[in-house]
């Protein structure tokens, strides 16, 4: 059995006094697309961002690729994704190029400038993901959708092991989310381990492979098949309100009832 990306053991953690996450143990396999939700106020960005050592581990042990994390984040190879794509505002100074080749920084020594190589790299990433016509756009030109596929090409040029994404459609029209679920099927297929942290459990248990329900306790972690098979009772338990489903051709949508 492969090792995997990310093991957590038994995190708890603590805003002033108060528990957010108690006992959290999950494994995330390499290539494995896993979608963590759960309602607003569950902890789910707050696991996000232990994962991402953006905050100390107050208790429990994380272990990437097999080794003790332990706050070194040289062990860590990801790239991160926020739900804020719509923060370029008109009028915003950058390129798609000019922002994408941004993502290369970590990997640049003080005042080492950009080359040929790292252009060649954003045609590369940006082809990846079927948007190289916008090379030359001002990223607060573009659609949401569009915006946050440069913020993916942004991340994915880096090359790293895995791709985290918090709310990352919150504020995109319907379309969109599709076309941006679709690029993340391309990643996906590719290989690339997917972090996706969302409360939208309608469209992600048809495009991630695990799900993991969070709501301060880990209530379900499996297969999407798994997941799709729990009942409106269970989901509400987990939501801490009544949870309606409604059922698609192609789909199951999530409403409060």
């Amino acid at each position: 059995m492969s090792t995997p990306v990310f093991e957590l053991k038994n995190i708890d953690y603590y805003f002033d006094n108060k528990q957010v996450l108690e006992n959290i143990n999950i494994k995330i396999n390499r290539g494995e697309f896993v979608a963590i939700v759960g309602p607003n106020g569950a902890g789910k960005s707050t696991l996000l961002k232990i994962i991402l050592g953006l905050l100390p581990i107050q208790k429990g042990r994380i272990y990437v690729d097999g080794k003790d994390y332990n706050g070194n984040q040289s062990l860590l190879k990801i790239s991160y994704v926020s739900q804020k794509a719509q923060a370029f505002k008109a009028g915003f100074p950058a390129s798609v190029k000019e922002v994408v080749i941004s993502g290369l920084t970590k990997r640049k020594k003080l005042f080492q400038w950009f080359n040929r190589n790292d252009e060649e790299s954003v045609k590369t990433v940006l082809s990846r993901l079927n948007i190289e016509h916008l090379i030359d756009k001002n990223i607060a030109e573009l659609s949401g959708g569009q915006q946050q596929r440069v913020l993916i090409a942004r991340a994915l040029i880096s090359e790293p092991s895995v791709l985290i994404l918090d709310e990352p459609t919150s504020g995109i029209d319907a379309k969109h989310v599709s076309e941006f679920y679709e690029t993340l099927e391309t990643l996906k297929q590719e290989g690339v381990t997917i972090i996706l942290v969302t409360h939208d459990i309608g469209v992600v248990a048809d495009t991630a492979t695990e799900v993991a329900c969070l709501n301060k306790h880990l209530h379900f972690h499996g297969t999407t098949e798994d997941f799709k098979s729990l009942d409106e009772v269970e989901i509400s338990k987990i939501y801490g309100h009544p949870i309606q489903f409604v059922d698609h051709q192609h789909s199951r949508e999530c409403c409060s009832s």
